[in-house]
This record gives structure tokens, sequence and C-alpha cells, in this order.
């Protein structure tokens, strides 16, 4: 029987604190972590993943399926089928607003995640694993995110949730950095994630070049809408450059039409 321990690291707040209370014997070790690049990182997600790597004994696997922003502007000038990412639709006649489904999660996080596995499992493309074979998956989802819980639809492996088991939830592994380390771990999404909050966005235009790339990837995506929708990656439905981000009201109103409480599911923001 082939077992193995991994920790499927966003290095964000939840899964960060995880892989230092792993580190600190809290949780049982694992035999490695395995950060799914999606190309899109911030800046500031990959300097503290480097941090991490400092930290903790165990090896930090970096995978990457491809550059989601370089690959989201080749299919919109038709190279490929059309990306699927969570996009924010207007429907040019008559007004209504939808969004389309989310693959990049799927695409760019579980799929390279589940082909690292694989490959410390020793198997080769194509390759059955040994009978009896199991995976468990440490993933970074607090006890305030329960709705996020999923169950592995790879049969051999079985996602854990340590931070759901001890009870803790983003506020208690954000205190626990806080007084143990002395530091407060980034959000980590995308550049361009439309699950940003009003507050993430004003973030992100901090950064004068991840902006600029931000209102560039906005405008294009307008560019290559080949039907009766427009496509935003703010949920107001506005250009980012001209959106209002300080707009409580809006936020909210917007919110509760979207149900953005059922953000990005758990290989993402964590």
């Amino acid at each position: 029987m082939e077992t193995l321990r991994i920790l499927s690291l966003g290095a964000g707040v939840q899964s960060s604190t995880l892989a230092m209370l792993i580190e600190k014997g809290k949780i049982p070790m694992v035999d490695a972590a395995i950060f799914a690049d999606t190309g899109a990182e911030p800046k500031e997600v990959l300097e503290w993943l480097e941090w991490l790597k400092t930290k903790v004994s165990y090896p930090i696997h970096v995978v990457q399926k491809g550059n989601l922003r370089d690959d989201l502007i080749n299919s919109i000038d038709g190279k490929y089928k059309f990306l699927v990412v969570p996009l924010y639709t207007v429907n040019a006649e008559t007004g209504k607003k939808g969004m389309l489904r989310r693959q990049c999660t799927s695409d760019y996080k579980i799929l390279p995640v589940n082909q690292k596995v694989r490959e410390l499992l020793g198997l080769a493309k194509g390759e059955k694993r040994k009978k009896g074979t199991k995976v468990s998956m440490m993933m970074g989802i607090s006890y305030d995110e329960m709705s996020r819980m999923k169950i592995n639809p790879v049969k051999y492996i079985t996602n854990e949730y340590p931070l759901v088991d001890i009870k803790w939830g983003r506020k208690d592994c954000i205190k626990w950095f806080e007084e143990n380390l002395n530091k407060t771990p980034p959000r980590s999404a995308c550049t361009f994630c439309p699950y940003k909050s009003n507050k993430e966005w004003l973030e992100t235009k901090k950064n004068k070049e991840e902006w600029d790339k931000v209102v560039e990837l906005d405008a294009l995506l307008r560019q290559g809408t080949r039907n009766d929708d427009q496509v935003f990656l703010h949920r107001s439905c506005k250009p980012i450059d001209e959106v209002d981000f300080e707009n409580e009201k809006n936020k909210k109103q917007l919110d509760f039409e979207f149900g953005i409480e059922n953000e990005c599911e758990g290989m993402c923001g964590i």
C-alpha cells in the first residue's frame, strides 16, 4: 500500500497557518506541500511562499499548468476555446446580469496538484495506481468556511480539514500568526480574480504594475466577447477603472445579488 499526506498550499491565511501548525507539531507531519501557481499570483503571495519555504522542514513543490492571464488573452484572440472564469455578464439587449461558471480552479489549481500527487506516488502518465493507495489531502479551510468543504472526486484522495477539526476560524488563524510569528499572511487569489471584494480591489490598485494589467485585461475581455453578453471583472458590470470601490451601498447590494459568499472553492483563496 502506498500512502501520502499532502498539504494543499494556497499560501493564504488559512493554509499558511496550517503549514506552520504542521511544522510546530500541532498537526501530524505531511510528506510534502503542493502550491499550484496560476501564473497570475500577486507579488506578495509569491514572496510569502518563498518565506514559508524557509520555515518548514518538509518540501514545498510548486506546480503550474500554464499562465492563466496569458492563456485567457490567447483565448480572446481566438487561438483556442474561450477560457471559463467567473466573469460577470450583462446582456446588451435586455440588461440582464449574470455570471459565467468557474473552471479556472479545476484547470489551474486542482488538476496540477493531482498530477503532482501521481508523480509523488511514482506513477507514470496513464499508469494505474497500486491497489490500496491512499492519499490524505490537508485542506486549509477554516471552521467559518465549512460550506467550502468538498469530497475529493479522486477516489484514493481523501480531503481532510484540520482547522475545522480544531474549530479555528480565519480570525483564529490571523491571531495565531500575529502572536507566534508577528506576521499576517496575505490573501491568495489571482490579481484579476472576479471574487475579490472592493477592499481587496483597493489593495490591488496600490500596486500600479498589477493594476495596469488588470485594467488592460478587463478591456480586452469585452473586445473578445462573441455574443450578446458583455463581460466584466467587477460585479458592478462596469469597466474596472471606473468602479467606485468605496461605495459600500453598491457593494452590499451586489454581494446579495450574486451570492458572493459562495466564493472561490477551497483550492484558491486559502
